[in-house]
């Protein structure tokens, strides 16, 4: 199959999950015999507008984008869904509801099934102003009416679209990323000040929704003796709040401020923390904490959903979504109890290798490319939804 993918910033992947879902997906399906053209952005991968590069076997295609906050996704979406077009496509597939706005363009053009994958509400994140959120929303509209399969990555996501839009969708979630090889003598963070298993770690962009400014008040107001709380991460187009972020942990000595990492350094780092912990309001279904888990690290994190799947069953904790107290308790709980919360994480590690694997994602997504080709195009997309129900996806993500 001749495959096209549009929403991803570039390969390889820096920050964020949905280049990462691609940089593990796409390679596989070309070892299977299929092609991928993955549209990327200029601003973001540093090449000539419409020059490409190999990454993998993908062939990454960079279009011209503004290079400015919320224009980037948008332009480079419809440029996506335009160049693709008379390209011989058997698959578009849109990652994300904001390029997805534009999937009735190639709903209405050409002959390739479109697909659509979740991986969560971006209108509701903080950083969006009311135009881009209702942009992002138009596009979730979008989806529910153009796709010819719409893919969630959580529980939670699926019933959403059920109850929201009487949409059904199929559930395929993600699963944690690769890390690098890292130094077991401790190295890199040795020279942070920092002492294996004696720090608390936040992996994420610093952004509203994720509230780090939440766990940094719940940390310093326990004022532990030798742990340390690191924040690991880049703003993502919010440097007001991580500056105000920055300047409300003063100077404080236990707290640290990598900034991004990537490779070793942010395998040593992850490997060697002492706890893991994500304190958001918002998740698709998070990246780093199937990571974290799959990497043995305990974890303590917000009661939404997409945590209450992962962690359930004892295999992490879980405090009270927007509370300080709640989080600080739990923090403190954690620390006082070392073999409950490695009994914990072994659980959690278990759990990750046996229900979560890139393998069994890229066969399911094949599984639906697959099933779409076979089909006549003209099938309206509420009579397709049902011929679904068997894709072989079922153990993907489920309780073992």
């Amino acid at each position: 199959m001749k495959i096209a993918v549009i929403g991803a910033k570039g390969l390889p992947p820096t920050q964020g999950g949905i280049e990462h879902y691609c940089a593990e997906i796409y390679p596989r399906m070309i070892a299977q015999g299929h092609s991928v053209d993955l549209f990327a952005r200029s601003s973001c991968i540093s090449l000539s507008p419409f020059d490409y590069y190999d990454f993998e076997g993908i062939r990454v295609i960079s279009l011209p984008c503004p290079g400015k906050k919320g224009l980037d996704a948008m332009s480079s979406s419809v440029l996506g869904a335009l160049f693709s077009l008379g390209a011989g496509y058997d698959i578009i597939h849109f990652h994300a509801l904001g390029p997805a706005l534009f999937t009735w363009l190639s709903r209405i053009s050409c002959s390739a099934k479109i697909v659509v994958t979740c991986h969560g509400l971006d209108w509701k994140r903080d950083k969006w102003g009311k135009l881009s959120s209702r942009l992002i929303r138009w596009g979730e509209q979008a989806a529910v009416n153009f796709a010819d399969e719409l893919i969630v990555v959580s529980e939670e996501l699926r019933s959403y679209f059920q109850k929201t839009y009487d949409r059904q969708t199929l559930y395929i979630p993600t699963a944690p990323a690769r890390y690098a090889a890292s130094d077991p003598t401790f190295a890199f963070g040795s020279s942070l000040q920092l002492q294996p298993r004696r720090y608390i770690l936040f992996l994420g962009r610093l952004v509203p929704e994720k509230c780090p400014n939440l766990l940094l008040k719940a940390f310093q107001s326990l004022r532990l003796e030798d742990w340390k709380l690191v924040f690991v991460g880049g703003n993502s187009d919010t440097p007001a709040f991580k500056a105000k972020l920055i300047h409300s942990a003063g100077n404080d000595p236990n707290v640290l401020f990598t900034g991004e990492l990537r490779g070793s350094q942010l395998a040593e780092i992850v490997r060697g923390a002492g706890l893991f912990v994500l304190p958001s309001k918002l998740e698709g279904l998070p990246l780093a904490m199937l990571e974290a888990m799959v990497e043995g690290i305990p974890v303590l994190a917000s009661d939404i959903l997409p945590h209450r799947q992962l962690l359930k069953d004892d295999r992490g904790l879980l405090f009270q979504v927007g509370q300080v107290d709640s989080c600080a308790a739990s923090l403190n709980w954690a620390i006082q109890h070392p073999q409950e919360m490695k009994l914990m994480a072994e659980r959690a590690r278990q759990y990750v290798r046996l229900n979560y694997t890139w393998e069994q994602i890229t066969a399911a997504n094949l599984d639906v490319y697959k099933s779409l080709a076979s089909l006549p195009r003209h099938i309206p997309v509420g009579e397709m939804i049902p011929a679904f129900s068997g894709v072989t996806t079922d153990s993907i993500g489920h309780e073992p």
